[in-house]
């Protein structure tokens, strides 16, 4: 039978995609029609609605935003009841959402007839479009041998975490050290910034020295350049901190970086930046300045490399 993929997004697109172009026989729905376009075009089957993305497909991924997008799909309800026919189905939970509901989730699934498979990543749209996501699974055995055979063209690694909710546990986790890292640049391009220094003279430095990475030269492009075209959008961020905060608070650990970068991703979303990158967070620092940065310093450096 064939998969099934639903929700297509910045992430689920290009992933879908990919997982057309390794031969994959896809059937594909989305909230918004209009999104099923390039898969329709690229030889994936649109379902009506997700029901039949169920009926036809022996598993299905879901790459959605939150839970109630995953129990709007599933027509799940307040009782655990799910609609949609998971039984004998694998579904393969790709989202970020709060290890204590993907644990409920998995559960309702099952006690439906289905099996539940999470498979949260590490990476942003970049990495989905070239197939080097960090995948994270937990479950049964079984189902996780079968999910990590339908996934691996997205990704450059796979990680047996253990039972649900390990891997969305991880995920977290993953999230707090992308999260800081980015606020941090951010901030360190806004110091910079407010002393008059060129931006691409930090760029430089940081591309050239031990801290650089994948993710900061990314990231430190955008903050030159000002181009924050989304690889992961400060609404999806905002989300994933809070995800963190309200773990870690449940916990009993301290997570005072990410308190502080939960309140500027909050800030960078009610200010209206929720659909850029999430290196647009550097807006949340300029908004909470009590004036007008002084004027940039001149002083040469290479234009941006204009990675992703």
């Amino acid at each position: 039978m064939a998969i099934g993929f639903v929700g297509l997004g910045i992430m689920g697109t290009p992933m879908a995609l990919r997982l057309l172009r390794a031969g994959t026989d896809l059937v594909v729905w989305n909230r918004s029609p209009h999104r099923c376009g390039p898969l329709e075009r690229a030889g994936a089957r649109i379902a009506a609605n997700p029901a039949e993305v169920f009926d036809s497909c022996s598993a299905v991924i879901l790459m959605l935003s939150d839970e109630a997008a995953a129990d709007a799909v599933l027509g799940r309800t307040a009782e655990g009841e799910v609609a949609v026919g998971v039984a004998g189905r694998t579904v393969v939970h790709m989202g970020t959402i709060a290890p204590a509901a993907s644990r409920s989730l998995g559960a309702d699934i099952e006690a439906a007839g289905g099996r539940y498979v999470e498979a949260p990543v590490s990476g942003s749209r970049g990495p989905a479009e070239e197939g080097t996501l960090v995948a994270m699974l937990a479950g049964d055995p079984e189902p996780v041998a079968e999910a990590a055979r339908i996934i691996a063209p997205l990704c450059a690694d796979q990680v047996v975490c253990g039972p649900v909710p390990a891997a969305l546990t991880l995920k977290l986790a993953v999230n707090t050290f992308l999260i800081t890292l980015v606020t941090g640049l951010a901030e360190a391009f806004h110091f910079a910034e407010r002393q008059g220094l060129d931006p691409g003279l930090l760029a430089r430095v940081l591309d050239a020295g031990p801290m650089a990475s994948a993710v900061s030269r990314a990231k430190a492009d955008k903050l030159v350049s000002g181009d924050f075209a989304p690889q992961a959008a400060v609404t999806d961020v905002f989300k994933n901190s809070r995800l963190v905060v309200e773990a870690a608070r449940a916990a009993g650990a301290a997570a005072p970086l990410m308190e502080a970068c939960l309140r500027a991703f909050a800030d960078a979303d009610r200010s209206g930046h929720g659909g850029r990158d999430m290196a647009a967070v550097i807006e949340a620092l300029r908004a909470a300045d009590p004036g007008p940065a002084p004027e940039r310093a001149s002083a040469p450096a290479p234009p941006p490399s204009g990675r992703g």
